[in-house]
């Protein structure tokens, strides 16, 4: 019987600490806005505040052009693209009904090669 619940206890011990590793490979691998802020600026020492006018005037630039039917090349980056989408027959099965999903065009991200490549 002591065996049995000192095993146990083992058991949720490392369980606990399994499920804290999880979080923290979770949170690690994650990287938003401001952490790119962060690193930028850190990286070239220029303040936050600039990197992040410049970061999110980047993103206005990316969206303002692919909205206007223009895409963005950035080499040995990528490209954002826009890709159509054409009309098809959608089912609802709540209702059981047919409808059409008309024809649409979606912004899209294709690496380039040697972004690929580092990242293999």
């Amino acid at each position: 019987m002591l065996i049995s619940i000192w095993l146990i206890e083992k058991i949720i011990l490392i369980l606990r600490l399994l499920s804290s590793v999880v979080k923290v490979i979770k949170i690690k691998f994650v990287m938003t806005k401001a952490e790119i802020v962060n690193e930028v600026a850190k990286s070239t020492g220029i303040e936050k505040a600039t990197v992040q006018i410049v970061v999110e005037s980047f993103m206005e630039c990316v969206k303002d052009s692919l909205a206007k039917g223009n895409p963005v090349y950035l080499r040995g980056f990528g490209s954002f693209i826009i890709k159509h989408r054409a009309e098809k027959a959608a089912r609802n099965i709540t209702k059981n009904t047919t409808m059409t999903i008309p024809a649409h065009n979606i912004p899209a991200f294709k690496p380039a090669k040697v972004f690929t490549n580092v990242v293999k």
